[in-house]
């Protein structure tokens, strides 16, 4: 599933290359029974509501909330998109070939496999569209007016945003100890405690601390908190920095695979010797929360009470 850093890169490319175009048509083949009654384009009634709301607008700009990509429109509206599991969103010269939607210029959007599951796509007036690749159909897209997004039912229960200046140290502690009894690694997933984070990026701020998966948040060190705070923001950033992460499904609004497998040293480094300085570890797999954890078994160890 996309996080924050596959969700801000997106973000950042529908505004430097979709600000201010008009949205000229929209379409999708999502269908599904479950989402019937519920505010989702999946829900055939709800998308003819969504179709007239957007269509003849302009795209103002685009922000993050947690995973969440909001594209805000020039009728106080914004658009909200949950990527789900495998959703990515892409940007290019879009024709309908029999069912399907595919890319017409050579490169990524076009060759790539990963980006030919296209269930929805909005036609905009650079004669471009905005494409959302979604193999596993899981995605939510949904609108809301602008100025009511904080109260949102979307959005509301999210917690801090990690890279927000006002996310200091006493701000992670209180978020933390929401959940005392947790282990750290299912607490730093949880977006009602801290918004963004997921499996990858909290094996890698978790190897980057030392402090092992299934340690209880109550039984971390005050002291350690400055170190905690400093990791996550640090690998977020640097998430960022390379693009996402592309180990399975995510690409960028260009199609392109980010950088940010490349950098791991916990995540899917089953059995590898630890890449830290003088630790001669062995990156474990265990399941915590009934989630995957990737954790070096020397220097990531349990604190004694």
């Amino acid at each position: 599933m996309p996080e924050l850093p596959e969700v801000q890169t997106t973000v950042n490319g529908i505004n430097r290359h979709v600000r201010g175009l008009g949205i000229r048509d929209v379409w999708t083949d999502y269908k599904s029974a479950f989402h019937a009654g519920k505010d989702n384009i999946q829900n055939p009634v709800f998308f003819k509501k969504f179709r007239k709301a957007v269509i003849g607008t302009k795209i103002v700009r685009a922000e993050r909330r947690g995973k969440n990509i909001l594209v805000h429109l020039s009728n106080k509206k914004t658009i909200i998109i949950h990527m789900k599991m495998t959703g990515h969103i892409m940007y290019g010269r879009y024709r309908k070939e029999k069912k399907a939607w595919r890319a017409v210029d050579a490169g990524p959007l076009r060759d790539d496999p990963f980006n030919r599951f296209v269930h929805f796509l909005m036609a905009l007036s650079s004669g471009k569209a905005l494409a959302l690749s979604d193999m596993r159909k899981f995605a939510k897209v949904t609108i809301e007016e602008t100025d009511k997004l904080a109260q949102s039912k979307h959005l509301s229960s999210h917690g801090p945003e990690p890279l927000d200046p006002k996310f200091t140290v006493q701000r992670l502690y209180e978020a933390l100890m929401r959940k005392p009894n947790g282990p750290i690694k299912s607490v730093l997933m949880n977006h009602e405690i801290i918004s963004g984070i997921g499996n990858i990026y909290s094996d890698e701020i978790l190897w980057r601390v030392g402090i092992n998966p299934l340690e209880r948040v109550k039984n971390i060190p005050v002291k350690k908190l400055p170190e905690i705070h400093a990791a996550i923001r640090a690998t977020l950033e640097k998430g960022i920095n390379f693009g996402g992460d592309s180990m399975s499904d995510y690409r960028n609004i260009k199609g392109e695979r980010g950088k940010f497998q490349e950098k791991h040293n916990a995540y899917q480094k089953t059995g590898e010797i630890c890449s830290k300085s003088r630790c001669n570890g062995v990156i474990r797999r265990i399941v915590v929360g009934g989630r995957s954890a990737h954790f070096c078994d020397a220097h990531q160890k349990l604190f004694k009470k």
